[in-house]
């Protein structure tokens, strides 16, 4: 070995002496291939913003191993999917307007129009745009990109506008989709060209708020002041339904948006997107690293169906980084109240999730307010959809509890008493939700007080339910797996995102046949609490098992008993 070493060694200097003397390399080294780094006088050109993309989304390509046929067929795939979704929300939009019961022209002049609630969802749609822009963003670098892109000595406009440009697309598209279908479903009286200005309008005016968060990013205003500029415009909105509905101001329809005026607000989208990408430049890099991983945060998220880790990175998002006071928590006396005042804490905390509590208990005030929605199926769907929303609102220290249990497990409680103590602050919050929602739909069915009760004997379910939710096992990804148009997802995923859904359609089937029947019979209010107390046991138990694993080793054991 040493021997072999000194003769390469040796025909190596040979190969350099020959060079040296002769000029020209040796015969060994006709093949050798061009120097990787050409010459140069000692100045090396700053590559291109673009032509760093270009090579970083090369690289992506070639260890992708996605070839053209695949990634033709991926987008074939998207197109019909999307277009299928499309058509079934179409679909739902109007058989929901035909299953909107028949209101006498003298019950019009009452409470606000459909138009108007439309008008309040465009306005929701508004505020969360901008809610969800400031949170992710809009502007951010996560990942790789944030590594190597930021720290390089290229101009950082070139490499952010693709990132700059992806969100305001696609809240335009949502947006203009979502309160276009809104039109064209619920309202469908204009034409085909009414519905696609409506939703051109909305579509550039989502674009406008984002691109306006992008430029308040770009001057240093926090995101968290921009999200709750985005919460409050949510909240505002059935505020402006009810004053509406006090003042008799009324949307008779949506009115037609001019050519000119889609122009006009193109225009100033354009302009907007052309002043922010020459504030690019000014953005920090510390701010684009934070929006990139709460963005990478939150599409793992949905692709892994976890909407606990969703909720935690839009909420961490916007949280105060620090705090000018400190609270002495002189309500804590001991380790269960320990866990009520944290809940709680995180709860008040929370801005979104206050205003997704106060919102959601408008919502069913602003159906049985407006006569084409008062009916039994408008106010089952405003019950079922704005409590499930309300309720997820206040298992936040649940969530958080599942994903670190590590300050549970210090206190001197057991699991399943730390469970049953964390009911608390949902089950008094989904209180004070009930006490509103019912007492509206009390009042619409002229027996306020009898609604109450009911309302007062279903809260218990919304809390199981929650505290359900929270806990709820992650997806085994370890396991099989089915292929779904979402792609490939685990066996069993169905069952574990149905665990808190559950509880809550089951334990509020009492309230359900109240609503259809029209008035509150004593025997439901009684099954009712008997639905809450079952929603209690299964949100504050241990077990992961789900409830049909549950029922089947009730029947074993039943079987058993009697062999």
């Amino acid at each position: 070995m040493t021997s072999g070493a000194i003769d390469e060694f040796a025909a190596a200097a040979g190969d350099a002496a020959d060079v040296a003397a002769t000029g020209a390399p040796a015969g060994t080294w006709d093949d050798a291939p061009a120097p990787a780094v050409a010459p140069s006088d000692g100045v090396t050109p700053v590559p291109a913003a673009r032509s760093i993309r270009r090579y970083t989304a090369q690289v992506a390509r070639r260890r992708s191993g996605a070839g053209i046929g695949e990634v033709l067929g991926d987008v074939y795939y998207a197109v019909v999917t999307t277009a299928i979704g499309l058509g079934v929300a179409l679909g739902v939009a109007g058989q929901l307007r035909t299953a909107l019961p028949h209101v006498p022209d003298q019950a019009l002049s009452t409470g606000i129009s459909l138009p108007t609630v439309v008008a309040v969802a465009a306005v929701v749609v508004a505020g969360a745009v901008l809610s969800l822009g400031a949170r992710l963003g809009p502007v951010g670098a996560g990942g790789a990109e944030a590594t190597w892109w930021l720290g390089s000595p290229v101009d950082r406009r070139g490499l952010l506008r693709p990132t700059a440009r992806r969100l305001p697309i696609a809240a335009g598209v949502i947006g203009g989709v979502v309160v276009a279908l809104l039109d064209g479903g619920l309202l469908a009286d204009h034409g085909v060209g009414h519905v696609l200005s409506i939703g051109a309008t909305a579509g550039l005016s989502c674009a406008a708020l984002v691109l306006l968060a992008g430029l308040a990013q770009s001057r240093g205003v926090p995101r968290r002041t921009t999200a709750v500029v985005g919460d409050l415009v949510i909240a505002a909105a059935p505020v402006l339904a009810l004053a509406a509905a006090l003042a008799g101001w009324r949307v008779a329809a949506l009115p037609d948006v001019p050519v000119a005026v889609l122009a006009v607000l193109a225009l100033a989208v354009g302009g907007l997107a052309w002043w922010l990408d020459t504030r690019l430049g000014r953005i920090r890099g510390r701010h684009l690293r934070e929006s990139g991983s709460v963005a990478t945060q939150a599409a793992g998220a949905v692709v892994s169906l976890d909407s606990r880790e969703l909720g935690r990175a839009l909420s961490d998002s916007a949280a105060r980084p620090r705090r000018r006071r400190v609270r002495r928590m002189r309500l804590v006396r001991g380790p269960l109240s320990a866990v009520v005042v944290a809940d709680l804490t995180v709860l008040l905390r929370s801005p979104r999730h206050l205003v997704q509590l106060v919102v959601s208990a408008l919502v069913p005030v602003v159906v049985v307010i407006t006569p084409q929605l008062a009916g039994a199926l408008g106010v089952v769907v405003a019950v079922l959809v704005s409590g499930y929303v309300g309720m997820l609102a206040t298992a936040e220290g649940a969530r958080r509890a599942e994903m670190a249990p590590i300050v549970d497990r210090l206190l001197p409680l057991s699991a399943a008493r730390v469970r049953r103590v964390r009911l608390v602050v949902p089950g008094v919050a989904m209180l004070l939700w009930s006490a509103v929602a019912f007492a509206a739909v009390g009042r619409w069915e002229g027996d306020v007080a009898g609604w109450l009760l009911l309302g007062v004997a279903s809260a218990p379910v919304w809390a199981g339910a929650a505290l359900r939710g929270a806990y709820r096992p992650a997806p085994n990804w370890q396991g099989p797996l089915v292929a779904t148009p979402m792609g490939a997802l685990p066996g069993g995923v169905a069952g574990v995102l149905s665990r808190g859904p559950d509880v809550a359609v089951l334990g509020m089937m009492p309230v359900v046949i109240c609503v259809a029947l029209g008035t509150v019979v004593p025997a439901l209010v009684l099954i009712q609490v008997v639905a809450s107390a079952i929603a209690l046991a299964f949100g504050s138990s241990t077990s992961t098992k789900t409830m049909m694993d549950r029922m089947a080793e009730a029947t074993e054991a039943d079987k058993d008993r009697k062999r």
